[in-house]
Formats: C-alpha cells, structure tokens, sequence
C-alpha cells in the first residue's frame, strides 16, 4: 500500500501527466474531414474515382516529449505506482512518434506497437486476430443465408435517437450530465466522450445501433472517463492513454454481447475491419479496399467509413495502415478471458474496479492494493449488467462450462437424443 509520501510523489508526476498529454489527440489529427467521403463516393458513382487526398496537418510535439521524457525517468518501474505511470507515459510517447511521421509508412510501425496488428495471436491461443476475424465472417455469411438481410427492421434517425438517448442517460447519470449531439462532420457513426455523444447527423440507425451505442459509448466509454474525473489521486484515469485502448474497446464491445446488444452483422463488421486492414499492409490501395467492403455486403457509406479507417494518417496508396481497429476483436476475447478468470478464482471485485477510470487489465490486479487503501476510489458508476452481479455470474458460469465441450465431436443425433 502507497505512503502519503508515495501518494503524494505519484500524485504529481500523474499531474504533470495530464498537463503534458493535454494537447495530444491522437484520433482527431490522423481522422479525415467529412468533405473527403461526399467527394470520394461522387466520383465512385460516376465511375471515375481516384484515391482520396488528405493533407494532414503537423505539430510540434518536442516540449510533450521531453516533458514524457522527464516523467518515465522519474518514475520507479518497481512501485505499482510508479509502473502504471510509466507504462502510460510511454504510450504517450509512442502516440507523439505516431504524429510525428503522420502522412508516412513509418506511421505504421508505432501504430503496431500501440494497437498491435492483424496476425497477432490472441490470448491464450494459437489463432491469430485474422482466424479469429474470418471465423466471425463465416458463421455470420451462414447465418445471413437464411434470414432476413435486416432483422432488427427499424430505422431510427438520429434525432429521434440523440433525444431517447438523452432520457436514457439523464435518468442513469442524472440531468445533463451527458449530453447527446448530432452532427454533421462525424464520419464515425458515433463517438463519445465523458460527458458528449456525437451522432452523425442525416443518418438512421437500427435498434440494434441503439443498444450499442447505449452500452458501448455510454456505459462504457463514458462511465469510465466520468469515474475517472471523480479520482482523488491519479487524475489520468480519466484519459484514454493509448495502452489502454485494448482493454477499453474490448471491455465496451463485451459489453453489447452481456447486454444482448451485439448483433452477429456487428461481429461481421468489426472482423472485416482486421481483414481491411491486413489487405492495405500487403499493398491494398484505398480503393481495393473500399471495393473489400462493398463486396462483403456494407452499403457505399460504410464501405467508405470502414476504409478511411484503415487509411487514418497515411497515404491511401497502400502498404501503410493505421491498425487501431485490431484491438475489438484481441480485446474483446482477452477482456471475455480476463471475466471468466476472475470468477473462477473468486475475484469478480477486479471486474467491477475495471470501470473505475481508463485502466488496462494488468492495472486492475497490478493495482488491486490501491484499491482497497483508498488510493483509487471505487467506481460510483457501474453499467447495469455489472450491477445485476448473480446474473453475471451466472451467464459466466455457463460459458466456462460450456467451453468444455468440443462441437466438432457433436452430432445432430446426439443433441436429438439426449432430450
């Protein structure tokens, strides 16, 4: 447990975190404007489409890196502490190398070690992010083949949308706490912040979008970063450093599946993107890729969305990527894993501490001690699928079990009989 000494000296160097981090915003400067999507679909439904041209804009980040600098040295790698401050200021620094060789193939290299790419294996396996993504898409193409293209059937657009959305959070938050906005130059379907929601505006979404939303952006990314902001000590829990992104996405997108909220089509979309994103590193071009999408069934404006988001912050020539997307699938299978541990060995409180602030799962047990001294304050928010905890447990229980029982030694004649 952490002396008022240690308190205090890691209180600081967690101040001068934020304040060093303050102007860094990774996603905002490698995003597209919007005019570029209008521009680009345009010319595709003419027949006489290029690849897109995006300047991006440099900063000057050497003062933030010499000040990240100055906190990694300070930092003693053997206090839990002093580690969690390290490893997130050297995320930090990594994003401000990221920026630095933005518009180049370089990009891609501190993009991988942020976010990892697609033939990385996932926890506790052999299987690779792309066996994982193409898995998805198989049993999802089965499925589609006998049913309805649009099962959830109703199209919401998004005014309707922000104002169910804000009666759902001003009851779960309280008033105004989180406010919900349509607007226009969103090229993502949705964003959130701790206490906004962007939707892109002139645009529908399904019931399924709506739960989504609801669960990941809200209960999740929201949630997280308002715990965060009430800390009493480590202010940075309220910041989305770039090594937490993993276990953030993951543990929003595991949250539409224990919610009900995810959707097979989701699942399909989220591993196409591992897919887009393999093809531009072996020398895809923008277009090839948007051609991708189209062909596994998105509609032209996602097709574009999913490819800008291979092509975030480099050239759309192909052989460069931006490999963010890689971590919903890794998350979300390392953060499933990370649940059934915990109940199996009786540790469902690190479950609970993981909405505390933007936390990593090795910080939840590498900081469990702070926990319980009152270092880090418990979450006053929790999403209401952790809060029913028997019903967790018992959905978790099941799937520890049943992942025992190998379907390749099924058959249908078993199933029938042993009813």
């Amino acid at each position: 447990m952490a002396s008022n000494a240690d308190t205090d000296h890691y209180a600081e160097l967690d101040r001068r975190l934020v304040e060093a981090t303050r102007g860094v915003r990774l996603l905002d400067a490698v995003s597209w404007p919007a005019s570029i999507e209008n521009d680009f679909l345009a010319a595709w439904k003419s027949g006489r489409a290029t690849l897109p041209k995006i300047d991006y804009a440099r900063s000057d980040f050497s003062a933030t890196q010499a000040a990240l600098d100055a906190i990694i040295a300070a930092a003693d790698s053997a206090h839990p502490l002093g580690d969690y401050i390290r490893r997130s200021a050297l995320s930090w620094r990594i994003a401000t190398d990221l920026l630095g060789a933005i518009g180049t193939p370089q990009l891609t290299e501190f993009s991988a070690q942020l976010y990892g790419r697609p033939e990385d294996r996932v926890p506790g396996a052999t299987l690779t992010n792309i066996d994982a993504a193409r898995h998805f898409i198989a049993i999802a193409d089965e499925y589609s083949k006998g049913t309805s293209p649009d099962e959830a059937g109703e199209e919401i657009p998004a005014e309707t949308l922000r104002d169910e959305l804000r009666a759902r959070l001003d009851a779960f938050f309280g008033p105004g706490v989180v406010r919900v906005e349509t607007d226009p130059d969103l090229i993502a379907k949705a964003a959130a912040g701790a206490t906004r929601i962007r939707l892109r505006a002139a645009t529908s979404f399904s019931s399924y979008d709506r739960d989504q939303l609801l669960n990941h952006e809200a209960f999740v990314h929201s949630l997280t970063a308002l715990n965060g902001r009430a800390q009493p000590n480590m202010k940075s829990l309220a910041r989305s450093s770039p090594r937490i992104t993993a276990t953030q996405e993951g543990l929003a997108v595991f949250a539409e599946l224990m919610s009900g909220a995810i959707d097979i089509a989701r699942m399909k979309r989220i591993s196409l993107r591992i897919l887009g994103i393999d093809m531009a590193l072996r020398g895809a071009d923008f277009i090839e890729v948007f051609r991708f999408f189209l062909d596994a069934g998105q509609s032209e404006d996602d097709s574009f969305s999913s490819a800008q988001r291979v092509f975030r912050g480099v050239a759309p020539t192909g052989g460069a990527a931006f490999t963010k997307d890689a971590v919903y699938l890794h998350g979300l299978l390392s953060v499933h894993t990370f649940f059934r541990w915990a109940l199996k060995n009786q540790r469902m409180n690190l479950c609970r501490n993981l909405f505390a602030g933007k936390l990593a799962l090795h910080d939840v047990i590498a900081l469990e001690p702070y926990f319980d001294d009152g270092t880090i304050a418990q979450p006053r928010y929790l999403p209401p699928w952790v809060q029913h905890a028997r019903g967790l447990a018992g959905m978790l229980a099941f799937s520890l079990f049943a992942n025992r029982i190998r379907l390749d030694r099924v058959e249908a004649e078993d199933l029938v009989l042993g009813v």
